[in-house]
């Protein structure tokens, strides 16, 4: 009976949000998708100065894996998120915000996550967005 009562490591419990959604693969794919959309937005496109859209792709994959529990390839890339200031050059009003929020919903829903999976990340996508806004209109 050695072991019987003893927690398997590897159960949801100890496992980051990050691992319980399928780790760097759902990330990729949910960003992936949503830069599609920003892609032929007319509001949030210009926003990106640069011709390809990879770099800042790749940018927001690193820096969700590292937020949600995974490797810590942002921070050890790009030193400290630094969000708002980052974001500061930009002027992201109600519009913007609600543009952003309509392509991630899209990303968000194509995932297929488990229900209280896809609410914690809407819930801090809602968030985040918010607290982008710094202009008003």
């Amino acid at each position: 009976m050695d072991g019987v009562n003893e927690i398997r490591r590897g159960t949801l419990q100890e496992q980051t949000f990050y691992e319980q959604v399928g780790g760097e693969e759902t990330f990729r794919r949910l960003v992936h998708r949503f830069y599609q959309g920003v892609a032929e937005d007319p509001l949030l496109r210009p926003m990106y100065p640069e011709e390809d859209l990879g770099p800042a792709e790749e940018r927001f994959t690193l820096f969700l894996i590292q937020y949600w529990g995974g490797p810590r390839t942002y921070s050890d890339t790009r030193g400290h998120p630094r969000l708002r200031m980052r974001h500061a050059p930009f002027q992201v009003d109600r519009a913007a915000h609600d543009a952003w929020l309509r392509h991630m919903r899209d990303a968000v829903d194509e995932l297929g996550l488990a229900e209280e999976h896809e609410e914690q990340l809407w819930r801090y996508m809602t968030y985040a967005a918010a607290s982008m806004i710094n202009t008003e209109g």
